[in-house]
């Protein structure tokens, strides 16, 4: 792929949540048996359009995310395609047994989007902040864990999963973030890593909204003389082992990004594989094993040392350690 189709083209203020909304309503004009759940939150989920439009295909569950889930798999077993969307940290804490036996066990097609993950929720705190849920997804045995990059990735993924009939995970942020992809032409397959930019002295690995973070510290680390390869990982499960592992052989060291718990998420997925195969010195970086602070995404970021500046000095510690 070539890069030129990587370039932000300006400050973009559509949010991933309304893409996704806009790429629902679009596929279930043509299909009658794609239905939308939701854990009053509709407005979260920029889903007002889809509910005017569409009102006999939006199921208003209320606060109860046990009930939306089970519902869901419910209605998959009778033919119905549901999207269930509610925001990530009631989603994956409070329903993670109904995922796991309703959805995930019984192989309903049940697509579920955690709305406003991470840290997006900002001022609400470790109340409203989601920097778990990809640790108890990913562990759950047939359940597919996704994250998309910018507005574009989300569009893809959203009508990329609503062709197939697996369970899955896909968590989306709440704001607008600057885009990793100039256009939506470019080849977006679940499992497969995108390579955003070639290199051969270490390789990032970021998903969801940290790619554009791993992209602009990519660019501060050829200042430097520094030339590094950045994968978009949008598929936390299943890895894309294969992508994984050529990097590690090539470039001898791996950094991670992500919006999580340092436990659990992407680099843990990284550094299983990683370990056991090709290991090469290796640093995880993302929210540490405390509470997180409250805050804007940018904020938070600044606090934990995930920006571009903090990130090419750790960056030029990893590739001295080879």
């Amino acid at each position: 792929m070539k890069e030129a189709l990587m370039r932000s083209v300006g400050k973009n203020t559509i949010a991933n949540r309304k893409a996704m909304s806009e790429m629902l309503l679009e596929l279930a004009r043509l299909d009658k048996d794609l239905v939308v759940l939701t854990s009053d939150s509709r407005g979260s989920a920029s889903l007002n359009e889809f509910a005017k439009e569409l009102p006999q295909q939006l199921i208003e569950v209320g606060i109860a995310e046990q009930n939306i889930v089970g519902i869901a798999a419910g209605l998959a077993s009778a033919g119905k395609k549901p999207f269930v969307a509610s925001p990530a940290c009631f989603l994956s804490m409070r329903a993670i047994e109904q995922i796991k036996v309703d959805v995930a066990y019984s192989q309903m097609n049940v697509k579920l989007i955690g709305i406003s993950g991470g840290i997006s929720y900002g001022a609400l705190g470790m109340s409203h902040h989601s920097v778990q849920d990809l640790a108890v997804t990913r562990a759950i045995p047939g359940l597919d864990v996704f994250m998309p990059a910018d507005r574009h990735e989300t569009k893809k993924m959203i009508a990329t999963v609503y062709e197939t009939t697996r369970p899955a995970y896909i968590r989306i942020g709440r704001n607008a973030v600057e885009d990793v992809y100039a256009s939506p032409a470019y080849t977006f397959e679940p499992g497969k890593a995108i390579m955003m930019k070639e290199g051969m002295d270490l390789t990032i690995i970021a998903s969801g909204e940290t790619v554009r973070v791993a992209m602009d510290t990519a660019m501060e680390l050829s200042a430097r003389h520094i030339d590094c390869r950045v994968l978009n990982m949008h598929t936390i499960k299943p890895l894309d082992e294969k992508a994984v592992l050529k990097a590690a052989a090539e470039t001898g060291c791996l950094m991670t990004i992500e919006e999580h718990s340092i436990f659990g998420g992407l680099g843990a997925a990284v550094a299983e594989l990683v370990s056991q195969v090709t290991p090469v010195p290796m640093k995880i970086v993302g929210i540490p094993d405390e509470p997180a602070i409250a805050g804007t995404t940018a904020e938070v970021f600044a606090h934990y040392g995930i920006t571009p500046l903090q990130l090419v000095n750790d960056a030029a510690e990893l590739v001295a350690r080879k």
